[in-house]
C-alpha cells in the first residue's frame, strides 16, 4: 500500500506542476486558477506538518508568487513521500486544524485526502480555464498512467 500512496503523490506532483507551469505560460492569469494551486499547495504544507506535529507559517488561502510555486510544489512532495516511510499507515495520528480542535485520523485516510483534495481542485482550475476561454487540462490519473 505504500508503494500505492507512493504513486498517488507522483501523479498530485506531477500535475499540480503542469498547472503551475501552464499558469505561468498565459498572458492573463484566471484569478480563481491562481487562487485555487495556492490553496492546494498550502493544504499539502498544512497537513505535512501536521503530520509531523509542526505549527505551519501558511494560511490555507494565502497567495504565494507564481515564480515560487514550483519549488513549493516539489518540497511538497518530498515532505509527504520522506513521512510516507515513518509511519504506520493504520496508525491514528492526533492533530489539531486550523481553529485548534483536535482530531483523530488514521494516517492512510489523512494521504487520501491529501491526493483526493489536489485532484478535487485540480478539477475546478479545469473548469475555471473553460469559463476564461482557455484550454483545461486534462488531468485525469488514467491520462497519467498512459
Amino acid at each position: 500500500m505504500r508503494e500505492y500512496f507512493k504513486e498517488m503523490f507522483d501523479y498530485t506532483y506531477y500535475f499540480n506542476n503542469e498547472v503551475i507551469i501552464t499558469l505561468s505560460n498565459i498572458e492573463i492569469i484566471p484569478e480563481k486558477s491562481l487562487t485555487l494551486i495556492n490553496h492546494t499547495l498550502n493544504a499539502q504544507e498544512i497537513w505535512n506538518n501536521r503530520i509531523e506535529n509542526r505549527k505551519s507559517s501558511i494560511d490555507v488561502w494565502e497567495i504565494r508568487d507564481l515564480s515560487d510555486l514550483k519549488d513549493i510544489n516539489s518540497i511538497n512532495y518530498k515532505k509527504s513521500i520522506e513521512i510516507l516511510d515513518l509511519y504506520n499507515l493504520e496508525e491514528e495520528i492526533i492533530y489539531k486544524n486550523s481553529r485548534g480542535e483536535a482530531y483523530t485520523n488514521k494516517f492512510k485516510d489523512i494521504l487520501f485526502h491529501i491526493v483526493n483534495h489536489s485532484t478535487y481542485h485540480r478539477g475546478q482550475i479545469a473548469t475555471d480555464f473553460k469559463v476564461n476561454g482557455l484550454a483545461p487540462l486534462v488531468t485525469d490519473y488514467i491520462f497519467y498512467k498512459r
